[in-house]
């Protein structure tokens, strides 16, 4: 499938000037010179822009296609009504008709994924850069990483704020992992998750801690809410006990009565287990194979596959071994669900060149784990962890996020894709534990600065 063009080629040039000639004017207006956040912005965007644009050359000259070119095909369809009938056009941009509907049956029927509202949503916006870009698959894939910048850069925001003194560890953590800016970039769900899940936890904080209860504050919250739960809605399950837990933290800290402190911790676990059950059973359908009921059932139909029919040397398929779906069964393949998630592949598993990449960025966030541990021991570890809600509320993220992928991904590939939400946040608390422990602050990486 040829998707990209020497049209795409001919016009990003000029893309990419102009939206350099917007960021630097904003940069110039928000961020002047001495501005402690300003000599990250232009990076942050640059490397957006340049994982867009090597993401899209993966899938066009290694893959020969794959789920990014199916987005923009398909927007090219709702394009292609909206020049015959602008009318019936941006209906159908808006998901509006149904796909039964005969005076759409001539688009609707070469769309693929129009049925599912979490796909289309990509398709639906796809078609609306388009309407700017001359339905070309570059241009329109770098406004998609500019999107996501601004939530990413929300983000950045929301901690940089807190953390002044770590301020190149919050933005190496936050801003430039590389497999969070490569497929959280493009024409993919992901891009749209990143940009979601930023922008809520900005706005979260804008409104219940710093208590700036703006307008824009709620819409924006609203907005990414909605986008999450239609397009990723299990990663609300790992968010909302996360967020929930990092609120009380933040104000419990203002109490001084430590019975009272354990007390509102208790109950706001056993609040949020009885809320995310019964939240998993009404949201079953829409939650699919990351639903209490399924989880478990979906990583061994997962893994029976992967072993029997996707091939065993190809590079990229793990094995968690047997699933029993019972509550003990699933804790006791929690260590290897999340040992997959957060530190897989490892460099001897690598067969592929795309999978070898995905291994070096994992055997970085293994090696710093190890190397953390060895210097501050785990007594510190912990104490660093229990003394600070930002970190707090990043490991539980992490934990329950990453569970989940790991256990029902089996496959490295799409792991490396489906991980991204949770990588940048479980960086940024292994940073801050080190740092701000007691320890002499030996730099992890001094070429890096961190």
């Amino acid at each position: 499938m040829q998707f990209i063009t020497l049209m795409d080629y001919l016009l990003l040039p000029f893309y990419l000037v102009v939206i350099f000639i917007i960021a630097n004017n904003f940069k110039n207006r928000h961020y002047p010179p001495g501005h402690p956040w300003r000599k990250y912005f232009m990076p942050a965007l640059s490397v957006k822009i340049i994982g867009a644009i090597f993401i899209g050359m993966v899938f066009q000259y290694y893959y020969g296609g794959g789920d990014t070119a199916y987005y923009f095909y398909q927007s090219k369809i709702v394009n292609e009504a909206i020049s015959d009938n602008p009318f019936q056009g941006f209906l159908l941009m808006f998901h509006i008709p149904k796909a039964y509907e005969g005076d759409f049956q001539m688009y609707i029927s070469r769309m693929e994924w129009y049925g599912g509202l979490n796909t289309f949503i990509v398709i639906g916006l796809g078609t609306f850069i388009n309407l700017f870009t001359f339905s070309t698959f570059l241009p329109t894939s770098i406004i998609f990483a500019c999107i996501s910048f601004t939530g990413v850069w929300a983000l950045f925001r929301t901690f940089a704020i807190q953390y002044p003194t770590y301020l190149r560890q919050v933005a190496v953590s936050l801003l430039f992992i590389p497999s969070c800016f490569i497929w959280g970039s493009g024409i993919f769900k992901d891009t749209l998750c990143m940009f979601s899940l930023g922008w809520l936890t900005y706005c979260v904080f804008q409104i219940l801690v710093q208590k700036k209860f703006s307008i824009l504050n709620f819409i924006y919250v609203f907005l990414s809410f909605y986008i999450i739960a239609i397009v990723k809605v299990y990663i609300l399950i790992a968010f909302i006990p996360a967020v929930s837990l990092w609120i009380l933290l933040i104000y419990s800290k203002q109490i001084k009565s430590l019975a009272i402190r354990i007390g509102m911790k208790i109950a706001l676990f056993l609040i949020m287990a009885l809320a995310l059950s019964v939240l998993s059973q009404t949201y079953a359908e829409d939650l699919g194979r990351y639903s209490l009921d399924n989880i478990a059932k979906t990583a061994e139909v997962t893994r029976s596959y992967i072993l029997g029919e996707s091939g065993k040397n190809d590079g990229s398929a793990y094995d968690l071994g047997e699933i029993d779906p019972s509550p003990l069964g699933l804790i006791k393949v929690f260590p290897n669900a999340l040992v997959a998630a957060l530190y897989g592949p490892f460099l001897w598993q690598s067969k592929k060149i795309i999978i070898l990449l995905n291994a070096l960025e994992a055997s970085l966030f293994l090696f710093i784990t190890i190397r953390i541990l060895l210097r501050i021991g785990f007594k510190k570890f912990y104490k660093v962890i229990q003394e600070d809600p930002n970190i707090q509320f990043f490991i539980v993220f992490t934990l329950i996020f990453g569970f989940a992928v790991g256990l029902t991904s089996g496959n490295y590939g799409a792991l490396s894709r489906y991980r991204i939400p949770c990588l940048p946040m479980f960086g940024l608390a292994l940073l801050l534990i080190y740092y701000k422990s007691d320890v002499q602050k030996k730099p992890l990486f001094p070429f890096l600065g961190i």
